[in-house]
């Protein structure tokens, strides 16, 4: 039987080995992450990189860190001393002895994936917290850390791991997965959503927003769709769940009626086809609140196989639908950066992911939000111009669609009216970019697989 994760860590600790991370990124989800890691015994932060060091020094002080903890400086001496390093070079970081686990929390998919692919080059684990990245060049990504021998993973806390988590519960208990997803606000009206109007969609003050853990880029994305059709798309290629032909509907929908809305329009539900993923809405379509809502959390609905199985799922009180053949589980809350240590540690100390894109099943097409006009650069996700669309990555290659991770700085060469998807022919790329390059290659490679 596999020892226990703190045990490991322990035994880590006793020996004088603690699991030595670092952090890239000290926006809102490395904060969290670093207010939790300095009250687990035998994890030690040896650095943290950010563009900005007094970004990140004010990170460190706002988690609670005394300034002493991070004032090694150089990476040498954070070693000796079991103290952490602030630098704004990332390679150095990634360099540094000791190493084991490296973070990527910048939420730039370029950045994030130079960042990885250094990483895995010199043998350390990646936790992805930049998902954009994942969706990007995920598959090709966790193929190079097999290689390498070293874990490729989604970071626990974020919803696409808490989904990934219950997809596995599920198949591991022989259900067959009908659907998974995870709750959000979301109104049609919110695609048109800039970050001069983000604010006042989620009623946050002045003074909350000056607190400095407010990006109006970040929130904005949650609010027009592009994170829920990015976060969907990593659960799709972690899961082998396949998206619907439309991509998302954000069906209004409270916890108590799961199973009744996330089953098959044969059976009355929502849902195109079994096998796929979806987010509920917390906002009916007229803006009134959605009873028991499941915003902040995630959900798999499951099929009961025959009548023994719907009988115990009455018998131990699951949320069915009126047939009883439909049962919902869900977890109302995620914790985001707080609970990140738990991929930390699982691939340091058992060599396991907390979710890994296994295939490119779905893709996020740049999408606009206006009428484009040719020569207008596309200012990428949660901007002005464009949102993300989640799509089947085989119809995604039928349009060559442009990726909203690709869709930041470049200039269209032709208008694209709104609500349709920017396509590769509608844009100047670099196409030396090595990110380009890298998306390329994984699209040559699904276009030559035969489709299932």
């Amino acid at each position: 039987m596999a020892a226990a994760l703190l045990d490991l860590l322990a035994a880590r600790a006793e020996a004088g080995r603690p699991v030595r991370v670092g952090l890239i990124g000290a926006g809102k989800f490395g904060t969290m992450f670093l207010a939790q890691a300095r009250r687990i015994p035998g994890l030690h932060v040896l650095a943290v990189a950010d563009r900005s060091p007094d970004r990140a020094r004010a990170a460190l002080a706002r988690a609670g860190w005394p300034e002493a903890q991070y004032a090694a400086r150089d990476p040498a001496a954070a070693l000796a001393r079991g103290a952490t390093w602030v630098t704004d070079d990332a390679a150095a970081l990634i360099a540094a002895d000791g190493l084991e686990v490296v973070v990527e929390a910048t939420g730039a998919p370029a950045a994030g994936i130079r960042h990885a692919l250094a990483a895995i080059e010199r043998g350390r684990h990646v936790v992805m917290v930049t998902v954009e990245a994942d969706v990007l060049v995920g598959p090709l990504l966790a193929a190079r850390a097999r290689a390498a021998g070293v874990v490729y993973t989604l970071a626990y806390g974020d919803q696409p791991a808490l989904i990934c988590e219950l997809v596995e519960w599920a198949r591991a208990c022989g259900f067959a997965v009908v659907c998974a997803g995870k709750g959000t606000k979301y109104l049609p009206a919110y695609h048109a959503s800039t970050p001069d109007t983000v604010w006042q969609h989620y009623g946050f003050t002045p003074e909350q927003v000056a607190t400095g853990d407010y990006n109006p880029r970040m929130y904005n994305s949650f609010l027009d769709g592009t994170k829920s059709a990015i976060e969907m798309a990593a659960v799709a290629n972690a899961t082998g769940l396949v998206p619907q032909s439309e991509g998302l509907r954000f069906p209004p929908c409270g916890v108590d009626d799961l199973a009744t809305v996330l089953r098959p329009q044969e059976d009355g539900g929502w849902l195109s086809h079994r096998g796929t993923v979806e987010v509920v809405s917390s906002l009916e379509r007229d803006g009134r609140p959605v009873p028991r809502d499941l915003r902040w959390g995630v959900y798999v609905v499951v099929e009961a196989a025959d009548a023994y199985v719907r009988r115990c799922f009455a018998e131990y009180g699951l949320q069915t639908d009126t047939t009883g053949r439909y049962a919902a589980l869900y977890r109302p809350y995620h914790l985001v950066g707080l609970e990140l240590s738990v991929s930390v540690l699982r691939a340091a100390l058992r060599g396991e992911p907390t979710g890994i894109p296994t295939a490119f099943l779905a893709d996020v097409a740049a999408t606009a939000k206006r009428d484009l006009a040719a020569g207008e650069l596309l200012d990428g996700e949660g901007g002005s111009t464009v949102y993300g669309t989640l799509l089947p990555a085989a119809e995604a290659l039928r349009q060559e669609t442009l990726p909203i991770g690709l869709a930041h700085g470049v200039r269209l060469t032709r208008a694209v009216p709104a609500g349709r998807p920017v396509r590769w022919a509608d844009v100047e790329v670099d196409t030396a970019d090595p990110v380009v390059r890298l998306r390329r290659e994984m699209e040559s490679q699904a276009a030559v697989r035969p489709s299932a």
